[in-house]
């Protein structure tokens, strides 16, 4: 562990940390940045020596001369122009797919964590209130929930972001308040060279509010390394709903790991969907969902499609604690090339948690003989009145039935895109907003078609 922290990554953290420790303006933040740090100078990156880290090795992409974080600051007219082409370029599709709906959609565009009024279009704050943190630290919400839902204790990634974050964004729907239409958060990152940044959300749901969020990243082409250490912390509070999507698109030289923690309430919904596509060299998700009252549900949905040389790593983790709760995840992979993927799904059934209702299925295809996937469901039960199972498929392209198709003459390539709709189809059909589906079908078929 010594000799990986004695880089100049590390260095530039020990260095930000003596910064970041004085932004906060609470005492509490401050203690809150002093313990994150400490648990990171212990644990150090994780490596491949940890169970958790097993087919995800890390360190070579964090052998850049990274700068640690942008400081966002006001745009120039000529960046600011630039980055309305790269967020009109990027996104034409699902903002024309969108607005064909009746209802549209609210957008709000971050640059480099900064809040960007004039490219956003935002609901009025009885709807949704959207602060940065620093207007957000006295916030009784905030303050009840900041820090206090991402796991710290052997969490290394997690511990970095909490003692370096530079801002942060903060979402809440106040109680009883139902979104008209979905929001779109958009997150654009720019920067000059190799950048190491760690941007952090908080979204509270208050009790009986409902809320649609679609999130997706973007980045200019300039192909300079981009490490994107993420970490949302979420709270759904009683009898509230929250659909959360997150399109996971980029380019090469772009790395992302991020870590999504939701604590639930009595008779509450959160439902996540997590689509990742090819162009990012690496990608790791951790959601993990702590079900903290009796009768409640959550549903986690994943699809996967990798090509070249990228790896694809899902790990989630469901906690029931209390009984007549219910979960599922349905997480399906399509690999091409030489890409590999990592699917480890864990679902706790605590003594108390008697009822439970928990499905957790995994399914693979490898498109490629030179692709690989390692897939790993796990269940812990400590009660004895439950309905959990699991499982996972690994196999390859029905060629059958490829052959089938091209007889009664479909050409291979859209052969397999139909083969590949077809297989995703029951997670795509899980999506609640019709043009999503529809734009997530097509941006997997031209996917498809550039493979």
């Amino acid at each position: 562990m010594i000799n990986q922290l004695e880089t100049p990554l590390y260095e530039s953290i020990a260095a930000k940390f003596e910064i970041a420790s004085l932004q906060s303006s609470s005492e509490a933040l401050q203690a809150l940045r002093r313990e994150a740090f400490n648990i990171f100078k212990t644990l150090g990156f994780p490596s491949i020596r940890n169970e958790e880290w097993k087919y995800t090795n890390i360190l070579p992409f964090l052998k850049e001369d990274y700068e640690l974080d942008v400081i966002p600051q006001e745009l120039t007219p000529e960046e600011f122009g630039k980055t309305a082409a790269l967020v009109a370029h990027h996104l034409e599709e699902l903002q024309q797919s969108l607005k064909g709906e009746q209802k549209g959609a609210y957008r709000l565009v971050t640059v480099n964590g900064k809040i960007n009024a004039e490219l956003s279009v935002l609901p009025a704050p009885e709807l949704l209130r959207i602060l940065p943190f620093a207007q957000a630290e006295q916030e009784p919400a905030f303050l009840a929930n900041f820090g206090k839902i991402a796991t710290l204790k052997d969490n290394a990634l997690v511990a970095l972001n909490t003692a370096l974050y530079n801002d942060g964004l903060y979402i809440e729907a106040p109680k009883g308040s139902v979104l008209d239409k979905p929001l779109h958060l958009v997150n654009v990152l720019l920067a000059g060279g190799p950048v190491f940044v760690q941007p952090r959300h908080l979204v509270v749901i208050q009790p009986n509010a409902s809320v649609e969020i679609i999130e997706t990243t973007i980045s200019d082409d300039a192909g300079h390394a981009l490490f994107v250490n993420g970490v949302t912390e979420i709270a759904v509070g009683e009898n509230a709903h929250f659909h959360h999507y997150d399109i996971q698109t980029g380019r090469k030289g772009m790395r992302f790991v991020q870590r999504v923690e939701a604590t639930q309430q009595k008779h509450s919904n959160y439902s996540n969907y997590t689509f990742t596509l090819p162009g990012t060299d690496l990608v790791r998700n951790n959601l993990v969902l702590h079900l903290n009252a009796p009768e409640l549900e959550s549903h986690l949905y994943g699809l996967y499609l990798s090509a070249d040389r990228q790896l694809v790593d899902n790990h989630t983790e469901v906690h029931h604690k209390y009984p007549h709760g219910e979960s599922n995840q349905l997480y399906k992979g399509v690999l091409l090339d030489q890409s590999k993927a990592v699917f480890n799904g864990k679902i706790y059934v605590y003594q108390d948690a008697q009822k439970t209702n928990a499905f957790q299925q995994s399914n693979n295809i490898l498109f490629s003989e030179k692709a690989s996937v390692n897939a790993k469901p796990q269940l812990e039960i400590f009660a004895d009145d439950v309905k959990c199972s699991h499982g996972t498929t690994i196999g390859q392209i029905n060629k059958d039935a490829l052959f089938y198709l091209q007889t009664r003459g479909i050409g291979e390539q859209r052969a397999r895109n139909m083969m590949v709709n077809a297989f995703a189809f029951d997670v795509t059909e899980k999506v609640k907003i019709p043009a999503l589906r529809t734009y997530l079908e097509k941006l997997i078929a031209a996917k498809m078609d550039n493979a």
